[in-house]
């Protein structure tokens, strides 16, 4: 079983295709995720979520705290991330085996930024983008590979001072940095509703006239501002300069 939590597609990518090498099936981390319903693998559980901060996103940590699942599963950690994770893989072990639940293998994948809302933050230029999604296959095929052999590995890529981006960094940003309030929209918006559709969480609402409005239970993954067709949603201030990234439909 593949557990994936996806706003900009970067994570949703990587999972289906460790699912067509590993013959699995992905189950979607959402807001009504149905755990009991969920198919795929029963010896084990792969989760695949994009680092937040050098840190898990809170979504998938409430996620891995209540659901049910069987206690046999041996369970992994592939995390997509535009440079590096920090100690993301450690934050995940500690929650799995907090649960009474098997810590096998972490990895990381480095895939194009989708990280706008401070400054010094934008995408990548396409270029890049175009060389992490091709350096990204091969990396996944390995991570299928170790994964199928039971890998007890942690092959993250932490950066530089990790401690301090995961232990100091993400907490404050989970705390300070993670607020749907900021979130409005110019009069560019045409009401298509399309980010009211992808969103995860289910916590845009279209209102007649007024356009999206943006609820409280926000897992801030930003693919509302990424997916806007006319790039007409923005974070406060911050993104209006800023580009729009969403992954492709495959590898290349």
């Amino acid at each position: 079983m593949i557990a994936c939590f996806s706003g900009c597609g970067n994570s949703r990518l990587v999972a289906d295709r460790l699912a067509q090498s590993l013959n699995d099936s992905v189950t979607a981390i959402r807001h009504d995720t149905d755990w009991n319903a969920a198919d795929g693998d029963t010896t084990r559980m792969v989760w695949v979520f994009p680092v937040y901060s050098w840190g898990i996103p809170p979504v998938v940590a409430s996620h891995i705290a209540s659901a049910t699942l069987p206690e046999t599963l041996d369970h992994y950690m592939v995390c997509t991330c535009g440079d590096d994770a920090g100690l993301t893989d450690r934050q995940w072990r500690r929650m799995i085996r907090r649960r009474g639940w098997k810590a096998v293998g972490t990895w990381s994948v480095t895939m194009p930024n989708t990280y706008v809302t401070l400054p010094g933050f934008d995408v990548d230029s396409p270029a890049l983008a175009s060389r992490k999604l091709e350096a990204a296959a091969a990396r996944i095929a390995d991570i299928a590979r170790g994964i199928r052999h039971h890998a007890r590995v942690d092959d993250v890529v932490r950066g530089t001072l990790p401690w301090l981006k995961s232990r100091i960094i993400y907490p404050l940003f989970r705390r300070f940095m993670m607020s749907p309030r900021p979130f409005n929209t110019s009069p560019d918006c045409t009401s298509c509703g399309l980010c009211a559709r992808k969103c995860p969480m289910g916590n845009i609402t279209m209102t007649p006239g007024h356009g999206p409005e943006w609820g409280t239970d926000c897992a801030f993954c930003l693919g509302c501002y990424h997916r806007c067709p006319v790039h007409a949603v923005n974070y406060g201030r911050a993104t209006a300069s800023k580009g729009q990234y969403h992954s492709p439909e495959s590898l290349p």
